[in-house]
């Protein structure tokens, strides 16, 4: 949430949006949160904005109004745009993450199971990857371009691939692809994600020794 805590210390909304332009891994995924919950308050007509926290912080801050008087709206166009400008994040994206929601979000109580899910889908994901990429994470930031294509790699290797050398990660790739199964993620999407993160941490100031 330091995103969050450095924006309460600004008065205005603009300086709020322009703290947000030095944001880094945790700032992209405090929005991602964000994202979600909008998208589920629009679909499933949530009323209650305690239920949403991220959104309710987000809100709040930024003193976005609430539009057509549903909650989500507004909020969910605001984060795009942000997610747009800041990380360059494709359309496509959000258009999968929207269905992805209206797919397994029948009704309010299925919003904490499938939060649950996704949480547990990106660890998965995450934790290959940084098996299968480690030395790639110390490459030079200037390889945007290779990067991509390595991480891209690397994820359809997850949802393709058999044989395994270990055999943890071989169980992690299983669970991974039915989760993807599930939450209706194609590849692509799940390279844009894996792809900011990595490049996002890459920029993350290395601990002191």
């Amino acid at each position: 949430m330091s995103i969050f805590s450095k924006l309460f210390k600004k008065k205005e909304v603009e300086a709020a949006e322009e703290t947000l332009r030095v944001g880094g891994m945790e700032d992209f995924m405090t929005l991602i949160r964000v994202y979600y919950q909008a998208v589920m308050a629009a679909h499933l007509g949530v009323s209650n904005i305690n239920f949403l926290p991220d959104m309710a912080v987000f809100k709040r801050t930024l003193k976005i109004p609430t539009q057509n008087n549903k909650l989500g709206i507004a909020e969910r166009a605001r984060c795009k745009k942000l997610l747009i400008e800041l990380y360059g994040i494709n359309d496509f994206f959000f258009k999968e993450i929207d269905a992805s929601i209206k797919k397994n979000c029948r009704n309010v109580n299925d919003i904490k199971n499938y939060l649950f899910m996704f949480q547990g889908f990106s660890q998965d994901l995450m934790m290959v990857i940084g098996n299968l990429m480690q030395w790639k994470f110390r490459m030079p930031g200037v390889f945007k371009k290779l990067l991509r294509g390595m991480t891209e790699k690397a994820v359809h290797d997850i949802v393709t691939k058999n044989d395994w050398k270990d055999d943890s990660v071989h169980k992690t790739c299983i669970n991974i692809r039915k989760y993807q199964h599930t939450l209706g993620y194609s590849e692509n999407w799940m390279a844009e994600y894996v792809y900011n993160i990595v490049l996002l941490a890459k920029k993350e100031p290395k601990p002191k020794a």
